[in-house]
């Protein structure tokens, strides 16, 4: 891919290292962030029409659908017809649909493109991208996802993307706090963890949380729990995503009970037990200290 003017808005945790993976690739990258924040090797812009002005693609990491639709609004004044605009922020379907729209009005390509894999994967250029929108999108993005990430899903039509994260996120709630009940429950039945971790990672009880996560100290590969709970993905973060999957199960009328209850739980951790802040597998040592009465 000849090297191309991209425009990047909203320079986070995620957001900064995934254009300096652009910038180191080759590419002319102009960076805006409210908060004034940089990339390295990322030009900075002072307003985001200056960030896409001439952008063949601008690439957003935003908080929410609200934000989302609000920078969309204003991008779209500004780039050109023909650019393509990648979303790859986590935000409920409809806003990206809505996005959508307003792109194909302005005659800009759209791919809502959330992603996997944390802020490890975001500066290692390992994410996982989730595609919706158009083939003819899809293509003009690909050769972008094959710097920041080291997979993309072409998951159909936009929205699809944000439809597959929901997805996968509320299995990611659901397990982890699965996870963290089965090591609180061992040890009050005096098992050891390391011996729970050797059985379980290698039989039916094998999952991500489990395997690539541990939300135990000292087991399996080094995670957050061995740094405190710093969060690798917050807490909060998660709350945010099991929201957002009752609010599509809700619209898509489908009965999700384990992810209503996954959600219930990490709201109390977040906004009553000072979970804010922590890890989103910070849930064991919550688990740890309770009983059946509370």
């Amino acid at each position: 891919m000849t090297a191309q003017k991209i425009g990047f808005i909203g320079l986070g945790n995620m957001g900064a290292p995934m254009a300096h993976n652009l910038a180191v690739a080759g590419h002319d990258v102009t960076g805006f962030d409210t908060a004034g924040t940089t990339a390295e090797g990322v030009k900075t812009a002072k307003t985001v029409l200056e960030a896409v002005d001439g952008a063949d693609f601008v690439i957003t990491m935003l908080p929410n659908g609200a934000i989302l639709r609000s920078v969309a609004s204003d991008v779209l004044q500004g780039m050109k017809q023909g650019a393509t605009l990648i979303d790859c922020s986590t935000v409920d379907v409809e806003s990206a649909r809505d996005v959508a729209t307003q792109a194909e009005a302005k005659g800009v390509g759209f791919v809502d493109a959330p992603v996997s894999g944390g802020i490890g994967g975001a500066s290692g250029g390992t994410l996982t991208f989730m595609a919706g929108g158009s083939d003819t999108a899809f293509a003009a993005a690909a050769p972008l996802f094959d710097i920041m990430g080291q997979k993309a899903v072409h998951c159909g039509v936009a929205g699809a993307g944000q439809a597959a994260k929901i997805c996968n996120n509320m299995i990611l709630g659901v397990t982890m706090i699965a996870t963290c009940e089965a090591f609180a429950l061992a040890d009050k039945l005096g098992l050891d963890r390391q011996k729970m971790f050797d059985v379980v990672s290698t039989s039916s009880g094998y999952s991500w949380s489990m395997n690539a996560y541990c939300p135990a100290p000292g087991v399996g590969p080094q995670s957050p729990a061995d740094n405190g709970y710093t969060p690798g993905f917050a807490a909060e973060l998660m709350l945010k995503d099991l929201g957002l999957s009752q609010q599509a199960a809700e619209s898509a009328d489908a009965d999700t009970p384990m992810g209503a209850m996954a959600r219930a739980l990490y709201q109390t951790f977040v906004e009553e037990e000072g979970g804010r802040g922590k890890d989103f597998s910070a849930m064991l040592p919550r688990f740890e200290t309770r009983t059946r009465r509370g």
